[in-house]
Formats: structure tokens, sequence, C-alpha cells
């Protein structure tokens, strides 16, 4: 008992009391609006678009400065779509810039008479991308961040007079004769009844469409009575100018609310007193009970009846207004969600007819129930796959009140691997060398590319020159340039020819992408496929391992990658971690590589035979061809013949004499170091010192020994400058690019074994 006791209070203390908010008077309400204004005036659209902005944070443009920048940003939708969710759905660049467009087009008043489509191919996340954001919708309208109000009522039972016996409703009269309850009893009854409507003398009457209060100022007095409220600042500037509060001035309120009012002023002729039985109260979302979200599935069959009702609440209205015909308190379904969202998954089966019903609604923003006139102002979504359009393809009318929004296959590299590391355990990335698991990934996104990019070709139309980083498709540039990444690879050239309308133009391609090729739930599946199959405690996954199992996998699908991307996509990665291991292994003396080239442009001014003292280094020099060529060799490459030195020698002698010295130093008094000439030739110095680096090592069976047996015993056994060279390549590979200790020792041996420095040597 005592263990149950102390669980219980346990709940009792956590739990605690509800955050509710009572109805305030219309009065206090006005108040708040005074104080509050863009947090009270706010309809769906503009909360919806207040949700999205709170769950997801500015956003990161890597390219704000560059003058050609789009805008194309980087935002994490971890909060909105990820967290706290049962089945997280992973946006990716792409489709997070679009929904945050939109969001802002709805904010801007955009939203009028139409039904925002999401469309995309099966198994690419719809149902769980509109479920988790209706999730985040109802769960931050119900915060005190996304509070709205609406209309309730409070009659004055004894202001308006009371119950007269022949306002009773006729069917408890008759209940209580069947049943033959005595006249005090069926007193009692009553009184009951009157407590089931009444709190201290009132009768609550909600409005079951959820208007804003505002609606209720009579609207050719609104503009009068927001100029006298609100001083003349930034916001009544808005509110009087922009798009986005068109409603506060154009709306009307539900028939119940517009009737009840019109009712209450002709029993009391006085406004003051009608303003005193309105109140507002926080509108409560649940999507469970429909009240602000309503959601369809294809399978949900139709009630039978549309219209409801609450006829004890209708004979308290009409026993009060001694007149049955001044309120009809009826409404339909769409009234639940009128200021929320009402949401098809999927448009077949009965879903289509619910999108024909919503033909009117979506022309007029009306709804008829029985006799009376309904609004209805909702945010309309539904889902759609891309065979599904010909179920509405008869109605022409629908063609411009629908805006579609493309959700494809993920497009987008970084998007692809979180979306593996989410199913499969974040620590799967301690399996892969770097960049592996990210090559996986690229096989399956170019299956969702198109093969053909107009706007990649007019960019960069022999694709071959980038052969080294890029296929033929210029589907790895592509894949890049979707991430928000321009790659350095590119010439000079090329980056300037990137404006800022060709990348749009690029981006743009994305909306007639990935509703082809591997979808999310096979992407899932290869990749459990793939890492059960190569996964090994005593070894890291490689690329050869992504290379031979898309090869085989390919075979069995018949061509589903595209041709000649798998050679690319090894070719790329083998000709990257060379240059790691190179610049890794490349130790250079600053020291020596400067005096070397302000030597040589300095030598290079005098015959051959002559002996000089530098002005640079003060090194007294004896110019030989020999001491020219050893230069050159790390400038040009041993290869170089003499005519290409001779020419060489003297186009770097003219760029000294009528630049570097005349202008760069003479006149705006630049070192040597800080001349163009001197940092090309550095950069040439460098290059070629770093292409030959791995030579010497080669050739060494030793040294490949040497890197297995790194960090054990037998390390010790080898010579000094062995042990030097190694433990400086394997200390370089983890800080300048991350790899673990088993990762170095696996990529020195994958770089040797595949003997990747001979095969790149003329690259």
């Amino acid at each position: 008992m005592e263990k149950i006791e102390e669980a219980l209070q346990f709940l009792n203390r956590c739990v605690g009391e509800p955050d509710r908010i009572a109805p305030i008077p219309f009065e206090e309400f006005i108040k708040l609006l005074h104080e509050k204004p863009s947090t009270v005036i706010r309809n769906v659209f503009q909360i919806f678009h207040d949700m999205i902005k709170n769950y997801v944070d500015e956003g990161i443009d890597e390219y704000l400065d560059d003058p050609e920048s789009v805008r194309f940003i980087d935002y994490d939708c971890s909060r909105l779509f990820v967290y706290g969710a049962d089945h997280p759905f992973f946006a990716d660049r792409l489709f997070a810039n679009r929904l945050i467009k939109q969001a802002e087009a709805l904010k801007q008043g955009a939203q009028q008479n139409k039904i925002y489509i999401f469309e995309g191919p099966p198994g690419c996340g719809k149902s769980t991308f509109l479920n988790n954001l209706l999730m985040k919708f109802e769960e931050y309208a119900n915060t005190r961040e996304g509070l709205r109000f609406e209309v309730v009522w409070k009659l004055d039972s004894r202001l308006l007079g009371n119950f007269s016996r022949n306002d009773i409703n006729p069917l408890l009269t008759k209940l209580c004769q069947v049943l033959e309850i005595s006249p005090e009893d069926e007193n009692g009854l009553l009184q009951r009844q009157d407590i089931m409507n009444t709190t201290d003398g009132y009768i609550e009457v909600p409005c079951p469409s959820h208007d804003n209060p505002i609606l209720m100022i009579p609207k050719n007095l609104r503009r009068v009575f927001f100029d006298m409220l609100f001083d003349n600042d930034e916001f009544k500037w808005k509110l009087f100018t922009e798009k986005e509060y068109e409603w506060v001035f154009k709306d009307n309120p539900c028939t119940i609310c517009s009737s009840l009012y019109l009712a209450l002023h002709n029993a009391l002729k006085n406004p003051q007193e009608v303003y005193k039985m309105l109140y507002a109260q926080p509108y409560l979302f649940n999507r469970r009970l429909g009240e602000g979200i309503s959601v369809f599935n294809p399978g949900d069959k139709p009630i039978k009846q549309n219209i409801l009702r609450n006829e004890m609440l209708q004979n308290r209205i009409h026993s009060l207004l001694k007149d049955s015909n001044q309120v009809k308190y009826i409404f339909s379904t769409y009234a639940k969600t009128n200021n929320g969202v009402y949401a098809l998954m999927d448009i077949k089966s009965h879903n289509t007819e619910r999108l024909i019903e919503l033909h009117n609604i979506i022309s007029e923003g009306l709804h008829k129930v029985e006799d009376i006139e309904e609004n209805v102002n909702s945010l309309l979504i539904a889902l759609m796959n891309p065979e599904d359009k010909k179920n509405i393809e008869d109605f022409q009318s629908f063609s411009d009140r629908i805006e579609y929004i493309y959700i494809p296959y993920v497009l987008d590299l970084k998007t692809e691997v979180e979306i593996y590391r989410n199913i499969f355990g974040k620590h799967i990335d301690k399996r892969f060398l770097p960049r592996v698991i990210h090559n996986f990934a690229r096989v399956i996104l170019s299956t969702r590319l198109n093969i053909k990019s107009e706007a990649m070709l007019e960019w960069i139309d022999t694709p071959r020159k980038y052969s080294l980083y890029c296929d033929e498709n210029l589907h790895l540039l592509k894949m890049e340039l979707y991430t928000g990444y321009i790659p350095t690879w590119l010439t000079e050239e090329d980056r300037k020819k990137l404006t800022a309308k060709l990348r749009r133009k690029i981006i743009a391609e994305s909306e007639k992408e990935g509703d082809h090729g591997f979808s999310g739930r096979d992407s899932i599946r290869i990749f459990n496929d793939f890492y059960s199959r190569y996964v090994k405690d005593d070894k890291l996954i490689n690329m050869s391992n992504v290379y031979d199992f898309f090869i085989k996998f390919d075979k069995e699908q018949k061509g589903s990658v595209p041709e000649g991307f798998l050679d690319s996509l090894s070719r790329m990665y083998n000709y990257t971690v060379l240059q790691e291991v190179k610049e890794s292994l490349y130790y250079y003396n600053k020291e020596q590589i400067s005096k070397d080239i302000k030597n040589y442009i300095f030598a290079i001014n005098f015959k051959v035979g002559d002996v000089e003292t530098c002005t640079f280094t003060k090194e007294k020099l004896k110019i030989t061809e020999d001491f020219l060529n050893g230069i050159e060799d790390r400038l040009l490459g041993t290869d170089t013949d003499k005519e290409k030195r001779i020419k060489f020698r003297e186009a770097t002698q003219k760029e000294y004499t009528s630049r570097t010295l005349t202008k760069d130093m003479m006149v705006e008094g630049k070192s040597i170091e800080d001349t163009e000439l001197y940092k090309t030739l550095h950069d040439q110095y460098e290059y070629h010192l770093k292409e030959k680096v791995l030579d010497p090592f080669l050739e060494n069976e030793n040294f490949r020994r040497a890197i297995k047996d790194y960090d054990s015993e037998d390390f010790k056994a080898y010579d000094k400058k062995i042990r030097n060279d190694v433990t400086f390549l394997m200390n370089n590979l983890s800080k300048k690019y991350y790899y673990t200790e088993q990762g170095t020792k696996e990529v020195c041996i994958y770089v040797i074994d595949n003997e990747l420095a001979k095969n790149f040597a003329t690259s």
C-alpha cells in the first residue's frame, strides 16, 4: 500500500493542474489586443506561418555575401519533423526551402480560395510529413505562444429573463409523464437541466466556427475602431496596408454569432450590455476529436448526417430570447475546423468525393447548412500520388484553385545519410571509412535524377574536363549544388558562369526529379542488405565494397544506376583519398621553398654561368643549368622537356620585369612574397612536391608493413625514418581528415594496394 500511495502521489505531483486559460470578458480581450496585437490578430494561415518559424530556425546561407546568391538556405527542420515524432520525417534542403517559401506566401495573404496538395511518389514520406506537421501544429496552437481566441457567449439568464413553464423542452415534459414523475420530481429534473447549461446564472454558447472575437465588431466600424485603439506604429501600418491582415476588415462572423448579436441587441437595446455577454476563450485544438484539425483517410466513410445540433442548448436559447426563429444553433462538420486545418490523406476513394465537395468552399468560402450560410476559412491540405491526378482531371474549375507542393524522394545527400543514421543508429559512421557512406547515398540519389540536365549542360558544355571529380551526366556536381555546396574544384571561369539565374534554373529542375528511382523504402532496404553483408568487427567498409555491391545489384536490377556513374564515383573517391594521403605525408620546409622561389625569380634575369648575390635572400648564386633545372623540376615536373623550360623561364622573366618589379614592388610597395608571381610559383612548387611525395615509399615493402603494424610492438622494429614517416602520416590523417586510427591504416593500405598513385600519375 505504501508503494501504491507513493506512486499515486508522484503522478498527482507531476501531472498537476492543466495550463488552461479561462475565458476573459470582451473588454479584457481588447486590452490584450492593444498590448499584443500581432499575437491576438492571427488567422489559421498566419498561425501556420508562425508555427513553422517557431520550429525552424533562421537557417544558413553559405554564400550570403556572394552577389549571385539565390538564398538557397540550409534550414534545420529537426524540431518540426524529427524531435518527438514516432516516425521522423527528414526534409531535404530542396523541400525545406519550398515549405518555408510556401509558409511565407500563406502569411502574406496569398492563401485565398486554394487547396494545397502535397504531391509525391509512393514511398516519399507524404503521410509521415503531414502527420508530423499536424502534430506540431496542434502542439504549438495549444501553447501560449500559439494561442488564439474564439468567441463564447455567456448569456445572463437573470438579465434576459428566466424560463417560463411553457418554454420547457416538450420532450422532457413528455418523458416525465411517461415515467409518472411527480411535479416535485419533475421540477428537480428541470432544475438539473438548467444546471447542465448554466454557470452561475449564465448560459454558455460557444461559437462552433471558432470565430475570432474581433469579428464581433461591426465590419463598417472596424477601421475606425482599430485606428482609435492602436498607436501610429509599425503594426498599425501593417494592419491597414498589408494583404496579410485583409481578413480583419473583410471577414464576417458566423451566422450563429451574428444572429445572436442581433437578437441580443434587439432585446437589450444597449450594445454595451451585449458586449458584456461576449467572452474570449482559447481556441483549443484536438485532432482526435476533430476540433481545429480533421484528417480523413480514403477509407473513412462519409457520415450520413453532416448537420450538427445541440437541442438542449437550442431550447435554452429559445427560452431566453422568447423567439425560436432568431438564432438557429446548427452547423456542419466544416465549422469544427474553421480557422483550423482540414486535411485529406490521398485523393482516392471517399477522399475524392470530399475534395469535390470542397469546391464551393474553395470558391466562395461558404457552405450551406439547411437554409443558413456557414463561413469556412480553413487551411485545406491534401496528399496525392501522381497517378491519382486523374481523379480530379474532369473538374477543370479546380485547376486554378489547387496549389501543388512537390515532395519527391530525397535529393539532398546529407539528408539521405541522416535517414540511414536514424534508422540504423548513429554508430554506423564508425563502421565506414570517411565519405564512403555518403558515396553509398550518392549511388541511391543517382537513380532519382534525370539522365540529362539542360541547365547543367548550359553551364558546363564539356563535362569530361572534370573527369577526376564528376561523371559525364554531371550528377555528382548537381548533388553538391542540391546540398547548397559549390565545389572548389570548379575552374574560375565556370565559377563565374554560375550566375544566380542559372543556379535557380538548376535548382528548379528538382521539381521534375525524384519521382523515379529507388524510393525511400527501397533505399532503407538496400542499405540494410549492404550493411549486413559488409560490416565486420575487424575491418571498415570501404569504397570497393560499395562498388562491388552495386555492380552486382545493378545487373540484377537491369540498369537502375546510370551507366558509368559507379566508375566516375570510384574515380572521384580514389583521387580524393590519394590527395589526402599525399597531403598528410607531405612535409615541406616553408623557409627552403621560399628561398628557392626567390632565388629562381632573381636568377632568370642573368645568363647561365654568371655569379650574382640574390637581392631577396642575400645568397651568392652560381647560375647554372643544373641550378635552374633543380628548381624547375619542382615547378614544372621532372618530365618537362628543355623547350618548355626555356619558354617558362622567358615568360616568368617577362612577368617579373613588366609587372612584378615595376608595378607591384616599385609603385605599390609590395614585398616579393605579396606579389602574384611569387604566389603562383609557390603554389606550383608545392603541387609538384606533393605529386611525388609517395614515390619513395611505393616500392618500399617495409613502408606498407609498417603501416599495418603501426601502434603495435612490431612497429618498434622498423628503422627510425620509416617510423617517423608513418607516424607523421597517421597523425595528419587523423587531424586533417578525421580518420580513426583503424581508418588511417586501412585508407593507406587501400591507396597502396590499388596503386592509386600510379593510376593518377598522368592525371
